[in-house]
């Protein structure tokens, strides 16, 4: 087995880059990135389907320690994206420190020892000090439970599984979903199809995508004038912070926008009969709001049909509905999304006292700022449990997360700790704030979204972004048990006192 790194940092998108870029910056260079694929990139790797691009504006999806000034777009194509991701590991000297074809299967911690040991498939097993997860949400496919899939003879697939060695011109297709990749696939892939049916369990809120090809002049003023640029960026990130007014600090406010949309579909879809498909139900902003310009323009195409009778069943030449009616198509794309809850699932994760990292979210046990876990020492999640965002920019959020890491990590080495440990109560406190605040929000609403599948809302953070940036700017030793290495403490590693107790 080789030398103990000081850090093992699982996935190489946005997460694990980032943490490599300040763990760096911090002047710890011993660490490793294992990455399951052969390139960096995490979901813009991997999702690569027809009209995939970002939903947030071009210019707050990037580190702010890498701000990019000449995106071609406001809302970033997917290869953009990707390419932007590896000019960050080139820039920053992270090629030496990524391991490929590196699937993590498992990792354990030794509370004796202070350190885990890390699983990975067909390999030799790795040590490190601390562990990050940085492998992400939206990299499991959710596959549609339809009896008789396995019969279809044609092509199915999922939407980030895409089969670009299938031609789908002429062909008849078949889109299962109407979320966020399937309202920028169907624009897609309409104009070239024969028959594209569109099968839609519940319809979203969608509105306008503000998106425009950005002209040289503007990236060459904002490459040339650095200020400007911040500023710019600035205000995006103001403007999509106060849309967290009406999700959590007054849904009602919803009904207003609410209203607008409205005032806008009846506008776009003239149909009454597919108008009243078309048109939510459920409280705007309970389910993701999605962006679109096109959307509705294509249900109006005379090759596309919206389906909105349950699906009975796959047959061997397409799919039948509960009505009784077989929709004949040559392929299948499966745009369901993503197991959110269970990303954690495929790797098991074992703790100080046995428990799997699984079993503590199945249970609901919570986190300390979707960050830290008890019972699991030296481990920090990025993207965790309950920082997710439906108004802002989710790179924010990582690299408030990152900087909390890497600040745990520098007190393990400049306090010679054995390891650190959220304290239970703390944990406790935290998610029962959270899910308190979250009783009041949009996302309770009623609906059944992918945020809180079970009726346990663990994915959503319930506040304004920068106030977790202000939870996470510094780490709070005193909310952490501190077991002493043993150069400081004998054979027998023993408790530290914080600075101040727990309250």
């Amino acid at each position: 087995m080789a030398a103990t790194e000081t850090v093992a940092v699982v996935g190489a998108g946005f997460s694990g880059i980032g943490m490599g870029v300040l763990l760096k910056r911090a002047g710890i260079e011993s660490f490793t990135i294992l990455e399951k694929a052969a390139d960096v990139g995490g979901t813009w790797r991997e999702n690569t389907y027809p009209g995939a691009a970002c939903d947030v504006p071009s210019h707050l999806y990037s580190f702010s320690f890498e701000p990019k000034p000449d995106w071609s777009r406001a809302f970033s194509p997917q290869q953009e994206i990707w390419d932007y991701l590896r000019h960050c590991v080139a820039k920053y000297d992270l090629a030496r420190h990524i391991r490929f074809g590196a699937r993590v299967t498992g990792a354990a911690f030794d509370p004796r020892a202070g350190v885990w040991t890390v699983r990975i498939e067909g390999r030799e097993p790795m040590t490190a000090r601390a562990l990050v997860l940085g492998n992400g949400a939206l990299h499991v496919p959710s596959p549609p439970d339809i009896p008789g899939l396995g019969d279809f003879r044609g092509r199915c697939f999922h939407s980030a599984e895409w089969d670009h060695a299938y031609d789908v011109a002429g062909k008849r297709v078949a889109v299962i979903g109407t979320g966020a990749s399937a309202i920028q696939i169907v624009p897609a892939i309409a104009p070239r199809v024969e028959r594209l049916t569109v099968f839609q369990r519940t319809p979203p809120w969608i509105v306008p995508r503000r998106d425009r090809a950005i002209p040289r002049w503007q990236q060459t003023l904002f490459r040339r004038v650095r200020p400007l640029h911040w500023l710019y960026r600035a205000s995006l990130y103001w403007m999509l912070e106060l849309r967290g007014v009406g999700l959590f600090l007054e849904p009602r406010l919803m009904r207003i926008f609410e209203w607008l949309v409205k005032r806008q579909l009846a506008e776009a879809v003239r149909d009454p009969v597919l108008r009243a498909k078309v048109t939510p139900t459920y409280t705007m902003g309970c389910k993701r709001i999605l962006l679109s310009n096109d959307w509705y323009e294509t249900l109006q195409r005379p090759n596309v049909a919206l389906v909105t009778e349950p699906i009975e069943r796959a047959t061997p030449d397409g799919i039948r509905t509960r009505d009784g009616v077989e929709h004949r198509v040559d392929a299948i794309v499966c745009a369901t999304g993503f197991m959110v809850s269970e990303y954690l699932s495929r790797i098991d994760v074992v703790g100080r006292d046995g428990r799997t990292l699984n079993d503590a979210v199945h249970a609901h046990a919570g986190t300390n700022l979707g960050i830290t876990v008890h019972g699991f020492p030296n481990l920090f999640l990025l993207m965790g449990p309950n920082t997710g965002l439906g108004h802002n920019s989710m790179i924010f959020m990582i690299e408030a997360q990152a900087r909390y890491a890497v600040q745990a990590i520098q007190a393990l080495r400049r306090r010679n700790l054995l390891f650190l440990e959220v304290r239970e109560r703390v944990q406790r406190r935290f998610e029962a704030r959270v899910q308190e605040k979250l009783r009041r929000t949009v996302w309770t609403s009623g609906c059944r979204s992918w945020y809180a599948p079970d009726g346990y809302n663990g994915t959503i953070w319930p506040h304004f972004s920068f106030q977790y940036w202000w939870r996470t700017r510094r780490l709070a030793l005193e909310d952490y048990e501190l077991v002493a290495g043993p150069a400081a403490a004998g054979p027998a590693p023993r408790a530290v006192a914080a600075r101040a107790a727990a309250p």
